[in-house]
């Protein structure tokens, strides 16, 4: 089983949103973010017979390139 999770700067946190399903965390930092992650999939998913794997998508801003 595949849980894909949208991660997101707020301006003040790391935020962790799972796709389909209710989780959502967050950290001051992407480790803390990472760890917080863990800890909440682990309890969602505590009474399944397997963890599912994390595919973390992230939002990245892209500068405007310079005007030739």
């Amino acid at each position: 089983m595949l849980l894909k999770v949208e991660a997101y700067n707020d301006g003040e946190f790391w935020c962790a949103r799972a796709i389909g399903e209710d989780i959502f965390t967050q950290g001051r930092t992407l480790d803390e973010l990472a760890a917080n992650l863990r800890e909440a999939v682990e309890l969602h998913y505590e009474d399944a017979p397997e963890l599912p794997e994390v595919l973390l998508l992230s939002e990245l801003k892209v500068a405007r390139a310079a005007a030739a």
